[in-house]
């Protein structure tokens, strides 16, 4: 009787702690924790291509070859102490510079080792007037690499967390780093159960 009785204590407490779900806008920014979140990610990336189209480099390039350059996004590095989700960046980055009109860009090296295994299908199974042949790609004119940091300051229950992007834009050519760009996040924690 009395593990019945424990049974449906825990049965109706947990009927009535409901999950509850707010929808909200998604450019919203709401920072829970003060660790990176969406809302950085979208911004720096916004703010940095910004700064890289706005930049000498790219006039020299369409002066000097005629055309807009094609920009291929290669490894972004976590250096923090947490987990960042550096996809999520670089897809904020990719996003910025094609949506400019003011680039052209390339697929990764993952996504054309999709490609290219389709290519060699469609060239065993597509007739061939609808075959894309191999060898008609385009190179990349510059590689945007770059590294997350940051530094932690903590002292009892106050935190401050700076967050430092460093971003280069490398001429594949020559290796001539072309741009070099730099965007600083500082947030100000407090919580009495602060963890890093």
């Amino acid at each position: 009787m009395k593990l019945l009785a424990i049974i449906l204590s825990v049965v109706i407490l947990s009927a009535c702690s409901g999950t509850k779900v707010q929808r909200i806008d998604a450019s919203e920014t709401i920072d829970l924790s003060g660790a990176w979140n969406d809302s950085d990610s979208r911004m720096t990336a916004e703010t940095m291509v910004s700064d890289v189209l706005n930049r000498p480099w790219i006039n020299r390039h369409v002066s000097k070859h005629g055309k807009p350059p094609t920009v291929i996004v290669g490894s972004i590095k976590n250096l923090t102490h947490e987990h960042i989700n550096t996809n999520t960046f670089v897809s904020d980055i990719e996003r910025e510079l094609i949506n400019s009109g003011m680039v052209e860009f390339v697929a990764s090296a993952k996504q054309r080792g999709d490609i290219r295994d389709e290519r060699k299908d469609q060239d065993l199974n597509s007739t061939e007037a609808t075959r894309n042949a191999a060898g008609q790609e385009i190179g990349a004119d510059y590689m945007l690499t770059g590294q997350i940091n940051t530094i932690i300051d903590a002292n009892a229950s106050t935190q401050l967390r700076y967050y430092q992007v460093d971003l280069t834009l490398i001429s594949l050519a020559d290796n001539r780093k072309v741009w070099v760009g730099q965007e600083k996040i500082k947030k100000l924690v407090e919580n009495s159960k602060l963890r890093y």
